[in-house]
């Protein structure tokens, strides 16, 4: 029975996730951003535990952290959540380069090196759902795909840098996928939102499984995954 920490379990690719690791009977530990969506993660998976932590304050999630229980295994750390704020380089004020830097990069990061002796340990695998944006980036879109590129590099430096101790590391670059932040983006690009347009996110997370469920003479490095439709 592996055990699991996700972030972003609440809603869309994360969600479908943590069903699905659920339903087969491993052990999640689900990342909420304060305790009263701790309370409501552990009530819609039974038996799952919860970690406590803002994600766009990754300067404060030793500090919160260092008040729970960590998990003694980690068989995996799933980065899922993030945050996307749509605007031209002209317009983008400070605040929102640093509110998608912090939760989309330094909070994984963070995330990551608190982790890193329980990953060791269980030769573990480090998952980071990336977007199409951390390999290209469009018009509108710079501090995002920012974020998004330094996610790259960080799981890139980190697979070569832990891989003598067995963890490996896997990033996943799905395309538009039928969620709450879609609809935020559609939303934000002023257009009609069709979820029935988008991937599925129960396809992303079967991507996901497929990867975490490789035999360990192989890894996934980079997992790209677009609309089919």
């Amino acid at each position: 029975m592996a055990t699991h920490v996700i972030t972003g379990a609440g809603s869309g690719i994360g969600a479908a996730l943590a069903r699905r690791l659920h339903a087969r009977g491993d052990e999640l530990v689900l990342h909420a951003r304060e305790a009263g969506r701790a309370k409501e993660l552990a009530a819609q998976f039974p038996g799952a535990r919860t970690l406590v932590g803002d994600l766009a304050e990754p300067d404060r999630l030793s500090w919160a952290f260092s008040h729970q229980t960590l998990p003694d295994r980690v068989d995996s750390l799933l980065h899922v959540a993030g945050v996307v704020d749509l605007g031209e380089v002209g317009e983008l004020t400070p605040r929102s380069w640093r509110h998608q830097l912090d939760v989309n990069l330094l909070a994984p990061a963070e995330l990551t090196r608190l982790l890193l002796p329980q990953l060791r340990a269980s030769r573990g695998h480090v998952l980071f759902v990336n977007s199409g944006a951390g390999l290209a980036a469009h018009a509108g879109w710079a501090a995002y795909a920012a974020s998004k590129h330094g996610l790259k590099a960080l799981a890139d430096a980190l697979r070569q840098e832990e891989h003598a101790c067995g963890v490996r590391v896997t990033s996943v670059y799905p395309g538009r996928t039928a969620s709450p932040m879609q609809a935020k983006v559609h939303q934000q690009e002023g257009k009609e939102y069709d979820a029935g347009k988008w991937i599925d996110p129960e396809s992303v997370a079967t991507t996901i499984v497929m990867a975490l469920d490789l035999p360990r003479d192989a890894e996934v490095n980079d997992l790209t995954v677009r609309p089919g439709r």
